[in-house]
C-alpha cells in the first residue's frame, strides 16, 4: 500500500464518524448507506485526492455532498415513477365484507410456499407454470401445491360459511 493510500485510508478514519453525522442530518434514513457510497467514490477517486492531509477532510466532505445529491435525485425519480405505476394500476383498497376477510385470512394460513403459489395465481393473473418459474420450482410441484392449497382452502371457507361445521 503506497503512502497516499494510507494516508487517505487515515483520513477517512479520522473523518468518517464526522461526514456520517453530516449525512444522518440530511438524510437519516440512509446515511449509512451514502457513507458506504462515500468512501467508495473516494477510494475509487484516489488518484484525484489531495496530496495535501488537511485538505483530504473537505474533499471527503465534497464526496459526501456528491452522494447525497444523487440519492436525491433516485428518490425524487422513485417517487415520481411510484406516483405513476399507482395512477395506472391503483392499489385496490381492503375488503369490507366477512367473506372477503375470511379468504384473506385462509390465504394468510397457508404455508408460505402454497399461500405465494395461490397469491401469484389469483391475485397477479399468472398460470401455474409462470408462478412456479417465480417461486424457483418446477411445475409439477407448483400444480401439487397449489391442488394442496386449493382443498384447504376450500375445507377452511367451508367451515366458516357453515359457521364452524366442515362439510
Amino acid at each position: 500500500m503506497s503512502a497516499a493510500d494510507r494516508g487517505l485510508e487515515q483520513a477517512m478514519r479520522e473523518h468518517g464518524a464526522d461526514i456520517l453525522r453530516y449525512l444522518q442530518r440530511r438524510s437519516p434514513e440512509a446515511a449509512a448507506d451514502l457513507l458506504g457510497d462515500t468512501m467508495l467514490v473516494a477510494w475509487r477517486r484516489k488518484t484525484d485526492a489531495p496530496s495535501k492531509p488537511d485538505q483530504l477532510r473537505p474533499w471527503l466532505f465534497g464526496i459526501a455532498r456528491m452522494c447525497l445529491r444523487g440519492h436525491g435525485r433516485d428518490e425524487s425519480r422513485r417517487l415520481r415513477l411510484t406516483e405513476r405505476v399507482a395512477a395506472l394500476a391503483p392499489i385496490p383498497s381492503e375488503p369490507d365484507d366477512a367473506l372477503a376477510l375470511d379468504v384473506r385470512a385462509a390465504i394468510a394460513a397457508l404455508p408460505e410456499a402454497q399461500r405465494e403459489l395461490v397469491e401469484l395465481v389469483h391475485w397477479e393473473g399468472l398460470s401455474i407454470t409462470d408462478a412456479a418459474t417465480i417461486v424457483g420450482t418446477n411445475p409439477s410441484t407448483a400444480r401439487s401445491r397449489y391442488a394442496k392449497a386449493r382443498k384447504a382452502l376450500e375445507a377452511t371457507l367451508a367451515s366458516a360459511l357453515c359457521g364452524g361445521a366442515p362439510r
